[in-house]
């Protein structure tokens, strides 16, 4: 996430709105957000996301963070902050572009948008804080039990595969790992019928 936000020129504290998202998890929201970003259908296929029961590429981290990027970049522009790009990236630019101009304010902190939307960037700084000084806060852990993924190279695919298991194992792999490190791979197999360019991260032995 990082190197794609300095990337973008969107500022690092962004990373703690994946945080406070999804805790850094691929999970499914109530309205149907999905991945670490928590994206809806719509918003991820507008900022160039493929989502459909085949491919969905709210699970691909690099790709969903561009996305949120873009969105972020757009709402920002829009609304003129960082703080109301954040505001929007829950409540969405309509909601918080409407509620400004009837309440005739201009900044985050004196929009009346609901009590979720008024907490959301205080989380976000509320995350840095906690994980920029975890043993002020009592988490104390050892270097040895954080969490790390196995390193992967990518290979480019441009044709369908009818059995991701078999090609797990072409590759010395199988299929729950290349799941893990594919989780954007919904089915086991790729349709890619139009001979779209993928890459498929395989674990190193």
């Amino acid at each position: 996430i990082e190197p794609i936000l300095k990337e973008k020129g969107v500022p690092d504290d962004f990373k703690y709105l994946a945080v406070i998202e999804s805790d850094l998890l691929n999970v499914t929201s109530p309205a149907g957000a999905k991945g670490m970003w928590q994206m809806l259908r719509g918003a991820a296929r507008e900022n160039g996301l493929e989502v459909n029961d085949n491919v969905d590429e709210r699970y691909h981290l690099e790709k969903a963070t561009h996305a949120a990027c873009d969105y972020l970049i757009s709402a920002k522009k829009r609304l003129g902050s960082w703080t109301l790009a954040a505001g929007a990236y829950h409540a969405g630019n309509h909601g918080i572009d409407k509620r400004m101009a009837t309440q005739m304010v201009d900044n985050y902190w004196d929009v009346l948008a609901g009590e979720m939307t008024e907490r959301y960037v205080p989380r976000i700084i509320a995350a840095k804080e906690i994980l920029s000084n975890p043993k002020k806060y009592g988490f104390h852990f050892d270097k040895e039990d954080l969490y790390t993924l196995a390193k992967s190279y990518p290979v480019k695919v441009d044709t369908p595969i009818t059995n991701i298991a078999a090609f797990a194992k072409k590759y010395g792999t199988h299929y729950k790992e290349l799941k893990i490190h594919n989780p954007w791979l919904r089915e086991n197999k790729l349709n890619n019928k139009s001979r779209k360019v993928y890459y498929i991260q395989i674990p190193e032995r």
